[in-house]
């Protein structure tokens, strides 16, 4: 039997080996890991006096604050299993994920009240705990999980899946110690670096943030959300040297820029959520940004594919090489592994990879096989062993770098009493990069009655910019949408 890797509890150890060490700067305020460690021990003791019990899942619906760190890391301490809940996300949805992760809390806020209010009415056995109540209540001191195991889970992550329902991505502090791991032996590591992090904290890239922040005792930037104007500055006061972006942030960065450039200090963007259009790499090599294209994903606990800046041009379009600790490989249609430059169907392995779906054993055998994960998405290596995705996911549309699945909002419209089929595909959009566009069969509808329908039931960027109706969705004769077909019709739209 393999033994467990047992390690010291993550911000224990940072708290022991650099307390003064700058940890997080936000809203003019700077905090040492002392102070880190302190708050999330403060927090972790008000927690178990509310009887949250190790071992347990706890939903999490909180805004980009420090607060939302602080309460993170207490999770951590009392090795609480956060279930990481996007806040973009519309009661129902929320309802849905608590529901699967069988929560037995919920930590949010008052900005969320009537959102947790419906929670809490739909799902009775969830308690709902407010900040704002939580750090004025009483204190016990708490039982710290001084060790944590490798294998252990620290983090849900609910991510679209193809067929509907989203699935709970279960992230190990393994996954998050090899993401930082991986990423630290690509990207180097100084003393001097620091992270700016406009990014949300729900999902895995601002999340991701934070754990490299207590692995390498690196202070972070943290932001309630992105301004092209806010970041420049922080780039500047804050002495930051890397940041993650999206390709629309860094469009806004460079736009803002104008003549100016970022300072010698400054690293790198990491740049995710799909290519950069080779416009955009030609402003920011202009302006001498450096930019490192990624290729990850919730189950790959961040990046696991990264092109150095070096071949951003010769190798324009690639997601690039994985990380020192991963592996990839490409498996043709016959099941083989693909030659190069022959398309197939992206395979990752490695210890930043998850061990599978919250409650989903079935799921979980069927996609990861010897540690291998079928991501699903199709790409192909060159001869030098760069990938280069050609399909994220076969139909998924990636909006502002959110992730998008057609058929989440097809259920959505057929569940609406006079619309009989819909098929839903992405358009290209100069702000988000795609925005979905939907087709709809049945009944004379009104374009607006349907949004307001949609607005009910789904976050705001997955309701569709556009709402066509046809006679009948094409769908082959397995039954499945031709959406190829679609595109066609959008264009003879005049779109």
């Amino acid at each position: 039997m393999i033994e467990t890797q047992i390690m010291p509890n993550f911000l224990l150890k940072r708290f022991f080996l650099t307390p003064e060490r700058p940890a997080i700067y936000f809203s003019g305020v700077t905090y040492s890991f002392s102070e880190v460690y302190k708050r999330a021990y403060t927090i972790a003791g008000q927690l178990q006096a509310l009887e949250l019990q190790r071992g347990q899942y706890a939903g999490v619906l909180l805004r980009n604050h420090v607060d939302t760190a602080f309460i993170l890391l207490a999770l951590q301490l009392i090795d609480v299993k956060a279930v990481i809940l996007n806040n973009r996300l519309t009661a129902e949805e929320l309802i849905w994920q608590m529901n699967d992760s069988q929560s037995a809390y919920l930590l949010t806020e008052r900005a969320f009240e009537e959102v947790s209010q419906n929670i809490t009415n739909s799902v009775p056995a969830v308690s709902a705990i407010l900040k704002e109540k939580l750090f004025e209540s009483s204190y016990t001191d708490p039982e710290i999980a001084e060790e944590i195991s490798l294998d252990e889970v620290c983090t849900v992550m609910y991510t679209s899946g193809t067929t509907g329902n989203p699935k709970g991505v279960l992230q190990t502090y393994g996954n998050h110690w090899w993401s930082a791991i991986g990423s630290a032996l690509n990207l180097g590591l100084s003393e001097n670096d620091s992270w700016l992090c406009t990014v949300p904290l729900f999902h895995i890239s601002g999340y991701s943030i934070l754990m490299r922040s207590i692995v390498y005792g690196m202070k972070i930037v943290l932001f309630e959300s992105f301004d092209e104007k806010k970041a420049i500055d922080a780039i500047h006061s804050g002495k930051v040297t890397i940041m993650s972006v999206v390709s629309t942030m860094l469009t806004r960065i460079a736009d803002e820029l104008r003549e100016e450039k970022l300072p010698d200090f400054f690293r790198c963007m990491l740049l995710g959520g799909g290519p950069a259009a080779k416009s955009l790499l030609e402003i920011c090599k202009a302006k001498d940004i450096p930019v490192y294209q990624t290729y990850g994903m919730t189950e790959t606990s961040s990046q696991i594919v990264t092109l150095a800046p070096e071949y951003s041009f010769s190798k324009l379009g690639s997601a690039g090489k994985p990380l020192f600790p991963s592996q990839l490989k490409i498996v043709a249609a016959n099941g083989q592994n693909a030659n190069p430059d022959e398309a197939g169907e992206i395979f990752v392995k490695g210890p930043n990879v998850t061990k599978g779906y919250l409650n989903r054993e079935e799921e979980t055998s069927k996609r990861i096989k010897d540690g291998w994960l079928s991501t699903g998405d199709i790409g192909y290596l060159d001869t030098e062993g760069f990938l280069y995705v050609l399909d994220r996911r076969s139909d998924l549309i990636i909006s502002g770098g959110e992730n998008i699945y057609p058929a989440e909002i097809e259920g959505v419209l057929v569940s609406h009493p006079s619309i009989a089929d819909a098929g839903v595909i992405g358009m290209k959009d100069d702000v988000w990069g795609e925005v979905p566009v939907a087709f709809v069969a049945g009944e004379v509808l009104d374009e607006e009655e349907i949004t307001q329908y949609c607005l009910g039931k789904l976050a705001k960027y997955k309701v569709p910019k556009r709402i066509l109706q046809i006679d009948k969705i094409p769908r082959n004769a397995s039954k499945k949408i031709l959406r190829r077909k679609l595109r066609d019709l959008l264009e003879e739209s005049g779109k």
